[in-house]
């Protein structure tokens, strides 16, 4: 599932919820990135999510439903390894964006998988495979849930995120200049899930190069990293 906003305000502050269910995961942090990591059948554990030390932050919310245009045919270029990419910076979100406005970009069968990426500038790079992408320079704030952006709320599903993207709208539409961590905290709590459970919540306060998460939900206790 999923929820995914990078604000800019005083401070560039990205929030993001990882809402699964029957995945082994777990949080890693070396002095280069702290990243999510799934436990894959094949690859063993990948890390598909989170922030490194430049100042990026790589979120990939599933698209519901999902649209078959995005399931690869052979020539296509995955959006994961696009994220996986930008995560252990190897690529640049700019050098991202050109490859993803240049070629084909796929996700995996039967699953639609977006990108929600940003840099240090609080830059904004929305990728939905087989529809498109969107690049937003230092916008206000910018919300992913788990339905297509071109499509908006034409397609009814109980696990499009309809009723957490107004949420966290509505929050960040009205927020002051001040917000900060633990306004993001308080944001997340507000959209996390149970059905589908929030497994990890991360903040990354980018100009100050910290991520704190908390996980399953336990507010109380919150890990940071610094790369300072």
């Amino acid at each position: 599932m999923c929820t995914s906003f990078v604000v800019n305000r005083n401070k560039t502050i990205i929030g993001w919820n990882l809402d699964i269910l029957d995945m082994e995961w777990r949080v890693r942090s070396d002095d280069k990135g702290v990243y999510i990591e799934i436990n894959d059948a094949k690859e063993s554990w990948m890390p598909l999510f989170g922030a490194n030390s430049r100042g990026d932050f790589v979120g990939m919310p599933t698209c519901w439903p999902h649209d078959k245009r995005s399931d690869p045919a052979g020539d296509e270029i995955n959006v994961i390894t696009l994220d996986i990419d930008l995560l252990l910076q190897k690529k640049t979100l700019q050098e991202i964006r050109e490859t993803a406005e240049k070629e084909k970009v796929c996700s995996v069968q039967g699953l639609t998988f977006m990108g929600a990426l940003s840099d240090k500038d609080g830059n904004v790079l929305h990728i939905i495979p087989g529809q498109g992408v969107l690049y937003y320079e230092r916008p206000y704030y910018k919300i992913m849930t788990n339905y297509s952006p071109y499509k908006m709320d034409s397609e009814k599903h109980p696990w499009m995120g309809w009723d957490r993207y107004q949420k966290a709208d509505e929050v960040l539409s009205t927020a002051g200049d001040d917000f900060d961590v633990d306004d993001c905290f308080k944001l997340l709590k507000e959209v996390s899930q149970e059905v589908c459970p929030t497994v990890v919540s991360m903040v990354y306060d980018v100009n100050n190069r910290t991520v704190y998460w908390c996980e399953n939900r336990n507010w109380e206790d919150i890990h940071r990293k610094s790369f300072r």
